[in-house]
């Protein structure tokens, strides 16, 4: 299936992406083994595709390895040229504490030569511990590593608004903040999604398929604990729970699937879809189990077809 052309988006001046992200959080070590030659050749597969833009971090196992190997082989069997249409997003999680200008480029050096690259696309940064006000000191740093050409952007990871502005007041300039965006967890909507509005700051969303459950299979059916066997699995069953609870969930399922049968897509599509028409919001980040399952067939229709007034009213309904 051939990709529309709305599926890519200007996220810069200089940094073109694909709105769904394929996200290597699965290669991490806590979603079961992972071949190195099936991977690579997955990623071929997803390039190939369509599915150019890359989600990662310093600490999902080997992901930054991957994107390197990925490259070099993209360079010998395609030429270098090819490398222009791939985007690798990856994450600096650093402990909080004193930092220092060279703390952060030595960090920020690893992630460049695990990846191949002499300028990182775009970093993204997290920081747990607000108390701690050094993440200041750290951005800086890596603002003065963009302006040496060792990052090209500097983005946030699960930064909440009153630190995003906190750090946009200072003068340090952000591309994106990632965020968790579903149709269950809203929250982003709540003050986030105005404040990147008004300083041109896009989201990129995920959990947008909460793990995998905002899926057909799970209508009707609910999972056990020997069934949970990844931590993605795990970790959104409690979130439905807390949000509502199974049985909710299920109504929510129903109704998402009467519109996909209405578009003739998926209940992931549909799912996807609506976060991805929310305001500021620029790409959905889509969970890529390399070498072990592919969906690129089903994420290709997420843009062939569109949510109609009828269509999130009944979703509000049932959110209501």
């Amino acid at each position: 299936m051939a990709l529309p052309e709305s599926i890519r988006l200007q996220l810069v001046s200089d940094l073109n992406i694909c709105r769904i992200l394929n996200g290597m959080w699965q290669v991490s070590g806590a979603h079961g083994r992972i071949d190195r030659k099936a991977a690579i050749q997955s990623m071929f597969d997803y390039m190939d595709a369509g599915f150019t833009t890359w989600d990662l971090a310093n600490h999902y196992g080997p992901a930054e390895e991957f994107i390197g190997e990925f490259r070099r082989q993209l360079i010998a069997t395609r030429g270098e040229a090819a490398l222009s249409h791939l985007q690798a997003f990856t994450k600096w999680v650093p402990r909080p504490g004193k930092m220092t200008k060279k703390l952060v480029e030595e960090n920020i050096n690893i992630s460049r030569k695990r990846m191949g690259v002499d300028s990182l696309d775009l970093l993204q940064f997290h920081w747990w511990e607000y108390r701690d006000h050094n993440y200041l000191d750290a951005l800086k740093y890596m603002a003065e590593l963009r302006e040496e050409g060792k990052i090209k952007h500097l983005a946030l990871t699960n930064f909440d608004t009153q630190h995003l502005k906190i750090i946009v007041d200072n003068g340090i300039k952000i591309v994106s903040n990632q965020v968790q965006f579903s149709v269950i967890d809203r929250r982003p909507e709540v003050q986030m999604s105005q404040v990147c509005q008004q300083h041109d700051i896009k989201l990129l969303a995920y959990g947008t398929l909460c793990g995998g459950f905002l899926a057909d299979k799970y209508l009707g059916t609910e999972p056990r604990g020997g069934e949970l066997t990844t931590a993605s699995l795990k970790k959104y069953k409690n979130m439905i729970n807390a949000w509502g609870g199974w049985n909710l969930f299920q109504e929510l399922l129903s109704t998402l699937k009467t519109i996909a049968q209405k578009h003739g897509v998926s209940i992931p599509n549909v799912a996807v879809r609506y976060v991805l028409d929310r305001p500021a919001v620029a790409g959905a980040i889509i969970g890529a189990r390399l070498g072990v399952s592919q969906h690129i067939e089903d994420n290709a229709r997420v843009f062939s077809f569109t949510i109609d007034t009828d269509d999130r009213n009944q979703i509000d309904t049932v959110l209501k």
